[in-house]
């Protein structure tokens, strides 16, 4: 079984994630105002994630004032790599920083257990 697969992918749900260890990698951002591209960037990005080696699934949520998290899981830190190489998410990561946000983290872990309601 591809653990790159779509079946690990629920674009507004709760990821579907194997069983551990694998990574997370969690990007918290407050947005700029106004959109100035970055639904249709943000679209692209989440459909190229999901053919990326490695990648496992996605969370993502945004509230009322800017501030949003979403959450990657990866099958190890080389996909992370890879995926933070890919050109069109290097292009992506340079328009974040002169255009989408004002500021943003990003947070790497091992995921060593997990249990689902």
């Amino acid at each position: 079984m591809s653990n790159h697969s779509n079946d690990h992918h629920e674009p507004s749900g709760i990821a579907k994630t194997p069983e551990p260890p694998y990574y997370a990698v969690v990007f918290t951002s407050l947005r700029t105002p106004g959109d100035n591209g970055y639904g249709d960037m943000a679209e692209q990005m989440s459909k190229l994630a999901s053919v990326q080696p490695g990648f496992l699934g996605v969370e993502s949520a945004r509230d009322s004032d800017g501030i949003g998290i979403t959450v990657s899981y990866w099958e190890s830190l080389d996909a992370i790599k890879n995926w933070k190489a890919n050109p069109l998410h290097l292009t992506a990561q340079d328009k974040g920083r002169t255009d989408w946000y004002a500021s943003y983290s990003v947070r790497i872990s091992r995921v060593e257990r997990q249990y689902f309601f």
